[in-house]
């Protein structure tokens, strides 16, 4: 059998492909940017002249910071842990003045005041 359709493998209504259809590309260029655990990596800009480039880019392999300096890379941020809310309280009182507090609540659940 011999016969079947001559346009094997496309789709209706598919058209050339090509930089015809999708318009003309425009120039760009690449920046290097090293973070602290040595990853490089090149994102590319447009060359049109209205790219801003930034002074950092976040690494894509471990989520670090990275800058355009390959010997002073930029460190990463300092998470601070969680604090529970005694922590917190801690912070606002001594022992001296959470001790006095104890005893004024105690005293009012005993019926002493």
């Amino acid at each position: 059998m011999a016969g079947g359709s001559a346009i094997r493998g496309s789709r209706v209504g598919a058209g050339p492909m090509g930089e015809a259809e999708r318009g003309e590309s425009i120039a760009r260029f690449r920046v290097s940017y090293w973070c602290a655990n040595g990853h490089e990596t090149k994102p590319s800009f447009a060359e049109d002249g209205t790219v801003e480039v930034p002074a950092q880019w976040d690494c894509p392999r471990c989520g670090f910071p990275a800058g355009q300096d390959k010997n002073k890379p930029p460190m990463p941020m300092k998470n601070e842990p969680y604090k529970t809310h005694l922590a917190y309280v801690k912070e606002r009182r001594t022992e001296a003045e959470a001790n006095k507090i104890l005893d004024i609540a105690l005293k009012k659940l005993r019926g002493d005041e």
